[in-house]
C-alpha cells in the first residue's frame, strides 16, 4: 500500500517561504510521480506541481512559476515544494499525491493522496 505523507505547512507573512515535503512508502519510489495540488476555499482543487520518478518536473501555475520549485530527494523517498514569494492568494490546503503514470495536473490519474497540510499566508 502507497501512503504519502505531507508536512511543513503554517501560517507566514507575505513574503516569506515555506518548504513543503511529501514523504512516500509502499512502492518504488522511483517509479512513483509525485505532484503537489492546492485547494483553497471555495474554490477546485487545482494541480500547482508535478515530478516524475526520472526527475522530470513541471509547473503548471503561471502564477506561481518563478516561486514555487519542486524537487526529490530518491534517498530520501521525499518531494519538496519550496515555495518563496509566497502571497495571501498561495493560501490553501496542499496535498501531495502519488501516481505510477506520467505528471499530469489531471488528479484523477493519482491513486494515492496524503491527508493535505494547511498553508495560510497573511497579508
Amino acid at each position: 500500500e502507497v501512503q504519502v505523507v505531507e508536512s511543513g505547512g503554517g501560517l507566514v507573512q507575505a513574503g516569506g517561504s515555506l518548504r513543503l515535503s511529501c514523504a512516500a512508502s509502499g512502492f518504488r519510489f522511483a517509479d512513483l510521480t509525485i505532484g503537489w495540488f492546492r485547494q483553497a476555499p471555495g474554490k477546485e482543487r487545482e494541480g500547482v506541481s508535478c515530478i516524475s520518478g526520472s526527475g522530470g518536473s513541471t509547473v503548471y501555475i503561471d502564477s506561481v512559476k518563478g516561486r514555487f520549485t519542486i524537487s526529490s530527494d530518491n534517498a530520501k523517498s521525499t518531494v519538496y515544494l519550496q515555495m518563496n514569494s509566497l502571497k495571501p492568494e498561495d493560501t490553501a490546503v496542499y496535498y501531495c499525491a502519488a501516481t505510477i503514470q506520467g505528471c499530469s495536473d489531471y488528479d484523477e490519474i493519482y491513486d494515492w493522496w496524503g491527508q493535505g497540510t494547511q498553508v495560510t499566508v497573511s497579508s
